[in-house]
């Protein structure tokens, strides 16, 4: 493990598989108030968009948030559902979590 790297174990639904975390993105984390949970939930279910600059934003979509009414149901989702705006950036290197936060979609905008 490098200096500047966290690992956490994450199931990925089928298996488990271990996702570095950058000490940014745990901090972040950690900050935001944002459980593991959810960014197990980001990884297993979130829908991916390439932000062009090597990194990966994963979120939830409507279709998303379906999938995992169907595998999961509804009662986890209705009491964790103020962290469905949640989002991970993913570098497209080496798969590590860059970071993580919430967005706003008031103002249409992603705070990391």
């Amino acid at each position: 493990m490098s200096a500047g790297t966290a690992h956490l174990q994450m199931p990925a639904r089928d298996k488990i598989m271990e996702i570095p975390y950058t000490d940014h993105a745990a901090t972040r984390s950690q900050q935001r108030g944002i459980p593991p949970l959810i960014s197990n939930w980001l990884l297993d279910y979130g829908d991916e968009i390439y932000d062009g600059r090597g990194g990966v934003v994963r979120c939830f979509t409507p279709r998303s948030i379906r999938t995992m009414e169907r595998e999961i149901g509804r009662a986890p989702l209705k009491r964790m559902s103020e962290f469905l705006r949640c989002y991970l950036v993913q570098s497209t290197s080496d798969g590590a979590v860059v970071t993580v936060g919430k967005r706003h979609l008031k103002r249409h905008i992603w705070r990391h």
